[in-house]
């Protein structure tokens, strides 16, 4: 039986698709060249992640251009797409699949559809039912490791790199950060009280980090360790190191004086940036992987933000990153740092 080349297409290769933006694209390529009238298409899939609850890819045929938008709690299914498609022309859409896995395929014509068009889009919807359940899959397996792992992570485990001591070099800025006297305090905070103020402390430093270009490696207890990697150069990344940790400072300062106007004690904190290679490695044990940073440059960023406490700073910069950048920076002196064989120069911001 010959089946029309847009459900042939669905039945035959629409499974490896590599992505749902190329799932789209494709289909709606092959819509056009089937002759249905559409000017626009837009795929939502559910997304298990804590913020996200959904995503859209939209579709423009004049170009063949996909954009993503984001849904979050309280968004109807698919809205994003109707949003946007309202703005091409008359639409046409389908739900498919059973709640709360199910997806939203429509499409916006550039003119009314007729009767037998919509018959033959939702016959599309029908045939795209199985290659729409693996893409929900993927895609929520790709959101669940972005959200334990980070990108980083979660693109090497998805790329096969399941392999216990293999790695890779990463050339970057890092910053190194944690509370102070986090262990007192949680000693006489109820647990549900302290779980609140490390969200609000990681909200700071993971929303600086990311708004800057840089990616949250781990969260440890109350510390985390992110990175700056050098795409461009050198400075450039140590620049976009220093206007995170200064974002960190300023959301830090606001969120003590929000804590405080609620009877509740500031969160001091200590914050270190160096810059050099590191080693991203996958180690554990046979059947337990776990991916780490090791290194000189990890040692060492440690080994400075440790200093924050003694030397009364919040915030301790190192000579690699000093050199690196024209902003000013305030001289500390030459430090020694515990397992590290040359003294380190030190520097912090300049208070404002």
């Amino acid at each position: 039986m010959d089946l029309p080349a847009p459900i042939a297409w669905l039945v035959d290769e629409a499974g490896t698709s590599p992505n749902p933006e190329r799932f789209l694209a494709d289909l709606g390529g092959r819509l056009r060249a089937a002759g249905l009238p559409v000017a626009g298409g837009a795929l939502t899939l559910a997304a298990p992640h804590p913020i996200i609850t959904q995503r859209t890819w939209l579709w423009r045929a004049e170009t063949d251009a996909v954009i993503e938008a984001l849904g979050f709690a309280g968004t109807p299914l698919g809205q994003a797409g109707r949003d946007w498609l309202g703005e091409l022309g008359p639409m046409c859409e389908q739900t498919i699949g059973i709640a709360p896995d199910n997806s939203v395929l429509a499409w916006a014509g550039n003119r009314p559809f007729t009767s037998i068009e919509t018959d033959s889009l939702r016959q599309i919807a029908r045939f795209a039912a199985a290659s729409l359940a693996g893409l929900t899959a993927r895609a929520a397996l790709s959101a669940l490791l972005e959200a334990y792992l980070g990108r980083r992570s979660a693109a090497r485990v998805q790329a096969g790199a399941l392999s216990r001591s293999t790695g890779e070099t990463i050339r970057a800025a890092l910053l190194c950060a944690d509370l102070r006297d986090f262990t007192a305090l949680s000693e006489v905070t109820e647990p549900t009280v302290m779980i609140t103020a490390l969200d609000a402390w990681f909200d700071r430093v993971a929303g600086a980090v990311h708004a800057f270009g840089g990616e949250v490696l781990k969260f440890i207890g109350d510390g985390v360790l992110a990175i700056f990697p050098v795409t461009g150069t050198s400075a450039e990344a140590c620049e976009a190191a220093l206007r995170a940790v200064t974002a960190i400072r300023a959301g830090m300062a606001h969120l003590d004086a929000t804590r405080a106007s609620q009877g509740l004690p500031p969160l001091p904190f200590g914050a270190a940036l160096h810059f050099g290679d590191m080693l991203w490695g996958n180690v554990g044990a046979a059947d337990r992987l776990d991916f780490t940073a090791i290194g000189p440059a990890v040692n060492l960023v440690s080994r400075l933000e440790s200093l924050c406490k003694p030397l009364s700073c919040n915030v301790l910069i190192s000579g690699a990153v000093a050199v690196q950048t024209s902003m000013p920076l305030a001289p500390l002196g030459k430090h020694e740092l515990r397992g590290i064989i040359e003294p380190c120069e030190v520097f912090t911001l300049v208070e404002a």
